[in-house]
């Protein structure tokens, strides 16, 4: 990429406060409504680009440690949710508890990181 150019999240970033500082206070009802939604997807896609590399390397590696070995994250996760659906993995696992538990908490704090539980959940 360029040095001079934008970065994704920069334009996206000012896409967001487009919505959020002009539309939005401009516009009422459905539209309003439509421009808040459009302007909370593009926080949490933004959101997504910054963590995902983070997240997909954590997921991975408790998947691995998990399963006792190594493959495809997305194989890896399919493996696991067929060991749970065919009772082959007891939910008691506190690893298994744990992992499920950070997922939750890594999904949500892309999605919904100012959701109430979140913070709590998190510790902070």
């Amino acid at each position: 990429m360029r040095a001079d150019r934008p970065t994704a999240d920069e334009l996206l970033e000012a896409v967001e406060e487009f919505l959020r500082e002009k539309v939005m206070p401009a516009v009422s009802g459905h539209l309003n409504f439509h421009s808040r939604v459009a302007a909370n997807v593009i926080a949490a896609v933004r959101r997504e680009v910054a963590r995902s590399p983070e997240i997909e390397q954590a997921q991975h590696a408790r998947l691995a440690g998990l399963l006792g070995h190594d493959g495809d994250p997305r194989a890896l996760n399919r493996e696991l949710c067929e060991q749970i659906r065919n009772g082959g993995r007891d939910l008691d696992d506190a690893a298994l508890l744990e992992h499920l538990r950070l997922v939750a908490l890594e999904n949500l704090g892309v999605d919904n990181p100012r959701y109430s539980a979140y913070a709590k959940l998190n510790g902070e």
